[in-house]
């Protein structure tokens, strides 16, 4: 009788717990827009710059342009990158805009980016690794860094 007891009070406490179990899920918060050619935003906040520095200026150095990949929604937020060739060769990669609803999504860019856009630079294409623990950002940043190579770069 005991051991019935202790069975259906574990298995009352487990359902307990897996019911109050909230996996995480971004807030609906406004995604700000980017600003002009002297927006001084940082990165993590939806406006343009490279993860943890200041946002650039929107003009690209002389013999580089900039291509803007499409905006892919991840399940944490949108992701963009621009890709900047100089004759025909991928020399960087601009994080445009990033998942930043919580201060987690905006550590998990600055550990994987840096990464992605490394492994981008070397491999010259689209066809690069995922970072383990950014699975859904990294999925996005490949979405649209393959969007800008296929609209020119």
């Amino acid at each position: 009788m005991r051991r019935v007891f202790l069975a259906v009070t574990g298995t009352v406490a487990g359902l307990v717990a897996l019911l109050a179990f909230r996996s995480h899920v971004p807030s609906a918060a406004p995604q700000a827009t980017s600003g002009g050619a002297g927006s001084s935003a940082g990165a993590g906040t939806g406006q343009t710059g490279t993860v943890g520095q200041p946002a650039v200026n929107s003009s690209v150095p002389a013999g580089e342009r900039g291509i803007d990949g499409n905006v892919a929604n991840t399940v944490y937020g949108p992701v963009q990158v621009q890709v900047l060739v100089k004759n025909s060769k991928i020399v960087n990669v601009h994080i445009l805009e990033q998942p930043s609803s919580t201060i987690h999504d905006l550590q998990i860019g600055q550990f994987a980016f840096p990464q992605l856009i490394k492994e981008t630079i070397s491999t010259q294409s689209g066809r690069i690794d995922a970072v383990s623990g950014a699975s859904y950002t990294s999925a996005g940043y490949i979405k649209s860094l393959q969007s800008a190579i296929d609209n020119g770069a």
